[in-house]
């Protein structure tokens, strides 16, 4: 028998595979990114279906097979996106999918996760100016964690509150330049 192992997670996206089964793409702070396939998670009455939506952070169950990670349980512990707004759920997508874009394999650095899990609960507290600044400042910090920029992040910019973010307001375009400069040397 498999070992099981037990994880925080945040699921980034979903993907149908075959006629019930769904893959999942799981950030963790335990083994980085996951793709996890979870069979029968498409049928209706699902009991895992609420603890798997697009940005539920849960904790999930994993086992390692031949072919890959398959997912046997999770307990939902937070559904960010039935608290974020149409807007804050747009911003996390795009951060999302930098990560998606730009972390490949696994890895045991917990940085992405609670990155990514701080980032999703400041959106719920923030205005919409902050929360652009707020995604300015995760996508930098992504592009940070995985060597594609080397100056120093603002001080108090990582806790994403109103005063750190506040302070960015004038140093936004250059945070901006930042970014694009990052995404470039990815080569993505």
């Amino acid at each position: 028998m498999r070992p099981k192992y037990s994880s925080r997670s945040i699921v980034l996206a979903r993907y149908p595979a075959g006629e019930a089964n769904t893959t999942l793409i799981l950030l963790t702070p335990d083994f980085g990114v996951v793709r996890a396939r979870a069979q029968g998670l498409r049928k209706p009455g699902a009991k895992l279906a609420p603890a798997l939506q697009t940005f539920a952070e849960c904790e999930a169950v994993l086992v390692r097979g031949k072919e890959g990670w398959r997912l046997s349980g999770a307990v939902l512990l937070t559904n960010w996106s039935r608290s974020l707004t149409p807007s804050a759920r747009e911003r996390a997508g795009r951060v999302a999918v930098l990560i998606l874009r730009l972390v490949r394999g696994e890895s045991a650095d917990p940085t992405m996760f609670f990155l990514f899990a701080d980032f999703l609960s400041s959106l719920l507290r923030l205005d919409e100016t902050s929360q652009e600044l707020a995604e300015i400042v995760a996508a930098l910090a992504v592009l940070r964690a995985l060597g594609l920029d080397d100056k120093e992040l603002p001080e108090n910019a990582l806790s994403f509150s109103e005063a750190g973010l506040g302070a960015l307001v004038s140093e936004r375009r250059d945070l901006v330049m930042r970014v694009n400069r990052g995404l470039t040397a990815s080569g993505l």
